[in-house]
């Protein structure tokens, strides 16, 4: 589409020639002979860029180019003055104008100054348009699961996101900690930055020092100029320090004082760097464990628990299953171009019962291989991998023990009791998965105790 354009100039000869100029390089263009008239345009309609003369009757320049762009800030401004007034366009860049041409104009010059106004423009739309996709993409609200245990962490990270707070996020692998570290920060007042983020187990210890905390030129061999480290980049933004765990002794005690003094040492320095950063953390570990058994320093790990949310295993989430499964399916149908609607019962029967020891990432993997392998638009139990049919078959996924000298009743109230404590206690999704009807469900587990339940 043609870049749209707004000519403010109260001289109408000069409007014209400005308007011949800028639609012979292929603008659409619209012209305004007060500041006045330019301020109804910008309120009808949408432009990508607007040339503004600053000596114009009644409202000059300065004053429209400070109501459009109290309208539409996004919109770049060039302001047109004659020489004497340079000043009053230096002004009118304080208060949000792009730049300025003086008179008479240079067309190459002009041509050169739009082209670049809309480069930046559109680099700004880009950038915009991005942030958009990735907040919605982050943002808690859209997490998948109604399960009362991701109601729980929905409303942790509502709490803690507008805090400054350090965060620690735990749970198995594969339940979306990334996720939530990102849902923090974009939801933070840090988000107009990007979050930064180093996995610590991927890095031997001599490099992860040199990512965290940057070097100076010469401090090791191979230094041959000098590198940022991740907390410097994080500044006045967030870091993402996920499986902390796995940082040696020495590399630990640098992140407590980074988390205590808010400055950094690069390696082979001689002073710190101040630094603002937001710390959050993860691991799949048992960190109390850790500390205890004195491969964690127990006071990074109090300065990093100031607020800890748990990520739950997909076990403990079951209700989830099939809204997660369904929304991979679409995701994976669209990539592959396959035009697969569902899942059978029995199909998703099966990933209801599955252990999933990978969580949700193996769940989105099983998904994606059961896509590819399907022929027709469901799909079936034979397009979901051999073990998880195999949990089924063998009762594993629900640790039911079909052993001899217990009686139907017995069997029945485990597989009922089991079931219930999977999905949290919801009696409908549990009714679902065991065949039954909700009554029928309720009837069945009146005459349990209260401690059974």
């Amino acid at each position: 589409m043609k870049a749209r354009i707004l000519v403010v100039d109260d001289d109408a000869a000069h409007r014209q020639m400005l308007q011949a100029v800028l639609e012979k390089e292929g603008y659409a263009v619209e012209l305004a002979e007060s500041g006045e008239k330019a301020v109804d345009a910008v309120k009808a309609r949408f432009f990508d860029l607007i040339l503004m003369d600053i000596r114009m009757k009644n409202m000059g320049g300065l004053e429209a180019q400070q109501k459009t762009t109290e309208i539409s800030p996004q919109i770049p401004v060039i302001m047109m003055t004659a020489y004497a007034s340079v000043k009053t366009a230096i002004e009118a860049m304080k208060t949000g104008a792009y730049d300025y041409l003086t008179k008479p104009l240079d067309i190459d010059e002009l041509n050169i100054l739009v082209r670049r106004a809309l480069y930046h423009y559109r680099l700004e739309q880009d950038k915009r348009n991005l942030q958009q996709q990735v907040s919605e993409r982050f943002s808690f609200k859209n997490f998948i699961g109604d399960s009362n245990p991701m109601k729980r962490v929905f409303e942790k990270i509502a709490v803690v996101a507008a805090t400054e707070a350090t965060v620690l996020i735990t749970g198995e692998s594969g339940t979306g900690k990334e996720l939530v570290a990102n849902a923090i920060h974009l939801n933070s007042d840090r988000k107009e930055r990007p979050m930064i983020m180093i996995n610590c187990a991927a890095l031997p210890e001599s490099l992860l020092e040199s990512e965290l905390f940057g070097h100076e030129q010469g401090a090791f061999t191979g230094a041959m100029k000098q590198h940022k480290g991740r907390f410097q980049q994080a500044h006045r933004s967030s870091i993402f320090l996920d499986e902390i765990v796995e940082m040696s002794p020495s590399t630990q005690a640098k992140v407590l004082r980074v988390i205590q003094g808010r400055e950094v040492e690069p390696l082979g320095g001689t002073g710190t760097v101040k630094v603002d950063v937001r710390v959050i953390a993860a691991t799949n570990k048992d960190l109390p464990q850790e500390v205890q058994e004195g491969r964690f320093r127990e006071d990074l790990y109090y300065r990093l628990n100031v607020f800890e949310i748990e990520m739950p295993p997909l076990r403990k989430r079951r209700e989830d299953i099939p809204q997660l499964a369904a929304f991979f399916l679409k995701r994976y149908a669209q990539k592959n171009r396959k035009s697969i609607k569902a899942f059978t019962a029995k199909a998703m029967d099966a990933l209801m019962r599955h252990s999933w020891s990978g969580n949700v990432r193996e769940l989105e993997n099983t998904v994606e291989r059961a896509v590819i392998m399907c022929r027709g638009e469901t799909i079936k139990s034979m397009d979901l991998p051999k073990y998880v049919m195999t949990d089924q078959e063998s009762g594993e996924g629900a640790g039911i023990r079909l052993t001899t000298g217990r009686s139907l009743k017995e069997v029945e109230k485990e597989m009922i009791l089991r079931t219930l404590r999977e999905v949290g206690g919801n009696r409908t999704h549990a009714a679902k998965i065991l065949g039954i009807s909700r009554r029928t469900l309720q009837l069945k587990i009146k005459g349990y105790s209260a401690n059974d339940l």
